[in-house]
């Protein structure tokens, strides 16, 4: 930076020269920038753990001797000096206030910059030093993937890279049945990746454990299980959701009250919902072994989201006398199709009256004569 523009963006709290640096640029090229924290207090964040910060910069095309420094405490002061800088670019540098002595630690930072930047579009680079007959050897490693799989396009990424991301972000072990990667463009801009395991966690009936999605803001990780962005009855739901429209400094409480997650969680419970409908009709062995694992949660929907019952009418399965079977193969489509021409009204019953019904000698003699139902198992029923 030159000294102008040192004391324009340092100097002036909440300026924010990546905003003015993208609305310089065309609405094309400004969509296919990577550029992150447009709010412009990122840089003023150094001081919670620093008293004091010291920058030291040079512009592309300077002399040497047009180095600027830069340095304050916080308090709303600053000084700014002329240096000579042999190289350019900028070095910053966080003075540590007294008991954040953590952040000197390597494993912290790396463990840091792994969890909130690994998918930024720039490299981060930690100096490693090495002893080599008697001298010290510097050199920069690498430490984030500098890469976001989902902001890749689609037909590069092959299925197990899919299947590899999602047993890192979910922590599992097994291939998840489908997935759906999916980008937003228009009145609001983002990125989902969202994920149908294949096998229920040991707390999905645990309502008040925190299940949701990982959200992210411009590749910039936010926080893990953002249950707004999904509703209860599809808490079995793993992946997460790039935004564009989100601020970085988001919390929970924004959320809860935002027009932007309102929005976004009625597009991802519809994607959701497609992508089931999809596997239903594509493959219904699949289907079968979502439904195993999942039927009970995704019974709940009806009663949560009036919004969308017929869709999840449709994905709901259900015993029938017709398959002469317990298993709950049997769609509400599939039922209306076997209904006898005139029939207006269809029969339910519990699985537990449909087990006694089997027993009973007069069993066959009721099939014969009776119009066929269909078992609802209730909740606290597994089979």
């Amino acid at each position: 930076m030159t000294r102008d523009e040192v004391i324009d963006h340092l100097g002036t709290i909440a300026k924010s020269g990546t905003k003015s640096f993208l609305e310089s640029l065309g609405s094309d090229q400004a969509k296919d920038s990577q550029l992150i924290g447009q709010f412009g207090v990122g840089f003023y964040s150094a001081f919670i753990v620093a008293d004091k910060v010291t920058v030291r910069t040079r512009a592309a095309g300077e002399k040497p001797e047009n180095g600027v420094f830069w340095e304050s405490a916080g308090e709303g002061e600053y000084t700014v000096a002329d240096i000579t800088k042999e190289d350019r670019g900028t070095e910053i540098t966080l003075h540590l206030r007294e008991g954040e002595d953590e952040f000197l630690d390597d494993w912290r930072v790396r463990s840091i910059i792994s969890k909130y930047s690994d998918h930024i579009a720039l490299p981060v680079e930690i100096e490693k030093r090495e002893e080599k007959d008697g001298e010290t050897v510097i050199s920069w490693e690498k430490i984030n993937k500098a890469q976001a799989l989902w902001t890749r396009n689609k037909s590069e990424i092959t299925d197990e890279e899919y299947k590899e991301f999602y047993k890192h972000i979910a922590h599992d072990f097994n291939d998840p049945l489908t997935w759906s990667h999916n980008r937003v463009e228009g009145k609001q801009e983002y990125t989902s990746l969202l994920y149908i395991p294949s096998q229920a966690p040991w707390d999905m009936w645990n309502r008040d454990h925190k299940h949701g999605l990982k959200l992210y803001v411009q590749r910039v990780f936010i926080m893990d299980d953002a249950e707004q962005f999904m509703p209860n009855y599809l808490r079995f739901v793993r992946g997460l959701i790039d935004s564009s429209d989100l601020p970085l400094n988001v919390s929970r409480e924004i959320l809860q009250d935002s027009t932007v997650t309102r929005n976004l969680r009625n597009a991802l419970t519809k994607r959701v919902l497609q992508m089931l409908e999809k596997l239903a009709k594509d493959d219904a062995e699949k289907y079968q072994t979502f439904w195993q694992q999942f039927g009970l949660v995704l019974k709940e929907g009806p009663a949560e989201d009036f919004a969308n019952q017929e869709a999840i009418a449709k994905l709901l399965r259900f015993a029938s006398t017709h398959t002469d079977s317990s298993a709950q193969t049997v769609s509400l489509e599939d039922y209306v199709s076997c209904m006898k021409e005139g029939q207006e009204k269809s029969t339910t019953s519990p699985q537990t009256a449909m087990r006694q019904r089997r027993a009973a000698r007069t069993w066959n003699c009721c099939v014969r004569k009776a119009s066929k139902f269909c078992c609802f198992p209730t909740a606290s029923m597994s089979g």
